[in-house]
């Protein structure tokens, strides 16, 4: 949840109190943060905010794009050793 709000706090570059707002009026964007249905409480403190930017530096970016890069990689490898090429995969997906 406090990734997630982050990536909406730079992507749309609002405040922290427009950020909240924003995900509060957006099932959408809380949705992408984690949240199973739709509520309008908003879903955390603006001052959270300042927390989770303490907590999630640089370096925990990193560890999480590294594994989701992997994991992508290694379903990837998967399907090709069952025999479906790219294009078998994309008609599979549909």
């Amino acid at each position: 949840m406090a990734l997630g709000t982050l990536i909406i706090k730079e992507k749309l570059g609002t405040s922290d109190r427009e950020t909240i707002e924003q995900i509060r009026e957006n099932p959408y964007l809380q949705y992408f943060i984690g949240l199973n249905c739709y509520q309008q409480e908003p879903p955390l403190e603006s001052s959270m905010l300042v927390h989770f930017r303490k907590r999630i530096d640089g370096e925990l970016i990193n560890k999480i794009n590294k594994k989701i890069v992997k994991r992508e990689i290694d379903k990837s490898d998967k399907e090709v050793k069952k025999g479906l090429s790219p294009r078998k995969r994309r008609k599979n997906k549909k």
